[in-house]
């Protein structure tokens, strides 16, 4: 039992490895170093005994939505039931396709299978965002949906995705994850489709004690489908709809992250965005490094900062060696994955994805990082190719 344990759950190694750094990525214990208040946030929870879809899951959606600039916003379990639940609320699954990105984390893709539908997968930019060029070529008889993901809190140009979707009458569900407070020509992306879903794992930018994440629409049809689906489909204790599934934000981590809107969130999207422009600066005269073009109409929030250099796997062991933990988003995009095999994709397919993935390397921009670490990490940086 012990072996199968180590076996199937490699998070403990993970967790271990990463904390060896003097630069690190993971700031899990900085970032709640302030737990003391937010204990008696969580005996609220205790003393009222609502665990379940309490009164603070109440205060933490209507507080989200305000952040969001959204209508109505729905609280679940986690952001890859965010997206599932979203497909499920829009009657996407078996013999539908959804149109997405092969550069992303897995729970984007998964999300359309396990609910029924294919995924189709369109190449990306230089920006690691899905190239809306080239998505209407990709759109058959039976495309139901476009899935564009934010890409490290960068927002994909929704302007041009938006008037395809109205062309062809297809459904706009955007993988926000790493875009919460990230907005497109100074608007919330909410405003250009059905729905944003979100993610507030441990390591996003709005972060808790755990998983949960958010689904956010203006549609009040659609967001009193997903206010059922998620609680088992019950419109009270003894009256169940439709048939749903169980996916709740917990009271106590409702209670995280209404503390974390309230007196953290601001703060973290300010240093991050420093923090990128500073290493933009730092790094812009490197010819061995392409960093993305920064759009005036955009707000980026870092959720990674990336950048595309020569000798990656080289410059990531010196970093590694110099106490910097540069890590790589992701080394296999998903349509070379063993999970996507019936798929029926192969290398070549997607070039610029391909290439991005064989390239790219994260430097830590997190808000606990100093600019001395930034200038560290540059100068490193800029030795190793001189």
């Amino acid at each position: 039992m012990k072996k199968n344990y180590k076996k199937h759950n490699f998070y403990p190694s993970e967790y271990k490895k990463n904390s060896k750094f003097k630069i690190n990525h993971s700031y899990l214990i900085e970032q709640f170093s302030d737990y003391t208040k937010i204990f008696k946030e969580i005996e609220k929870v205790v003393v009222r005994g609502d665990y379940t879809l309490g009164q603070i899951v109440d205060t933490c959606e209507k507080n989200f939505s305000k952040r969001t600039g959204a209508k109505f916003g729905i609280s679940v379990g986690n952001g890859t039931d965010a997206l599932f639940l979203a497909l499920k609320a829009l009657n996407i699954g078996k013999g539908d396709e959804v149109i997405t990105t092969p550069y992303t984390f897995i729970a984007t893709v998964g999300s359309i299978v396990t609910a029924g539908a294919k995924p189709v997968f369109v190449d990306v930019k230089d920006d690691y965002n899905i190239d809306e060029n080239k998505i209407e070529s990709k759109i058959t008889k039976n495309t139901k949906a476009i899935m564009p993901v934010h890409w490290s809190g960068r927002i994909c140009e929704l302007g041009k995705i938006k008037s395809i979707a109205n062309k062809y009458n297809l459904k706009i569900i955007q993988d926000s994850c790493h875009a919460i407070d990230a907005k497109f020509r100074n608007k919330h992306p909410v405003h250009f489709g059905d729905v944003c879903t979100y993610s507030m794992h441990p390591l996003k930018n709005l972060n808790i004690w755990g998983d949960g994440g958010f689904i956010i629409t203006q549609n009040a049809q659609l967001a009193k489908k997903l206010y059922l689906i998620r609680n088992h489909g019950l419109e009270s204790r003894d009256k169940c709809v439709v048939f749903g599934y169980n996916s709740r934000l917990d009271s106590i981590q409702a209670a995280v992250a209404t503390y974390k809107m309230k007196n953290k969130l601001n703060n973290i999207t300010k240093k991050r965005i420093k923090n990128a422009r500073t290493l933009d600066r730092l790094l812009k005269t490197n010819p061995h490094i392409k960093t993305v073009k920064r759009l005036n109409y955009l707000k980026e929030v870092f959720h990674l900062y990336q950048i595309n250099v020569e000798r990656r796997d080289e410059l990531q062991k010196y970093l590694l060696q110099h106490n910097i933990d540069a890590k790589v988003h992701y080394p296999r995009p998903i349509h070379l994955q063993p999970a996507a095999k019936n798929l029926n994709y192969k290398k070549g397919d997607f070039p610029n994805a391909e290439r991005i993935a064989n390239s790219t390397l994260s430097l830590p921009v997190h808000e606990f990082i100093k600019e001395k670490h930034l200038k560290y990490m540059a100068s490193l940086i800029n030795k190793f190719y001189r």
